[in-house]
């Protein structure tokens, strides 16, 4: 399997694990003191929204911009905070849009780009493959993290 597929598939699995704990949690438990669930995916939607525009920019050649330069804190609450008069059925279909975009931005990413350097949304540089395994990596952590969350509250 090649490097793209590879982080495809990677983003899939990570997006499966979040489905199957946001329709168990659905939109009223709290998850993260005070977010609930739509406030997960508005988060995780955001950090989609991101690495999309690093990417596009990156296969256009631009240097992309730091949307989290103000820092990792101040940037999850900001992608909270413009969404948040949105109904949670608007927020979910932004969240499955936005990782269709992502990997379509994979699927159409030159592969000479996946290993050259690109700033990444929060300021470093990185590679493509790299950009692409944190945001798996951070979709599956939280997917897991209420998973146990949700596990303790059942016993």
């Amino acid at each position: 399997m090649n490097l793209r597929n590879q982080l495809i598939q990677e983003l899939d699995k990570a997006r499966e694990k979040m489905r199957k704990v946001a329709a168990i949690a659905g939109e009223k438990i709290e998850i993260y003191a005070p977010w609930k669930m739509k406030e997960v995916l508005a988060h995780i939607t955001g950090w989609d929204d991101a690495t999309i525009v690093s990417l596009r920019d990156h296969a256009s050649g631009v240097v992309p911009g730091t949307p989290a330069s103000r820092g990792l804190d101040y940037y999850n609450a900001e992608t909270v905070s413009t969404r948040q008069e949105l109904p949670y059925e608007h927020i979910v279909r932004e969240w499955e849009t936005t990782r269709v975009q992502l990997i379509k931005v994979l699927q159409d990413m030159p592969e000479e780009k996946f290993d050259q350097p690109l700033v990444l949304p929060w300021g470093p540089t990185g590679t493509v493959s790299q950009l692409v395994r944190v945001m798996s990596h951070h979709e599956g952590e939280h997917a897991d993290e209420i998973r146990e969350l949700l596990e303790k509250r059942e016993a």
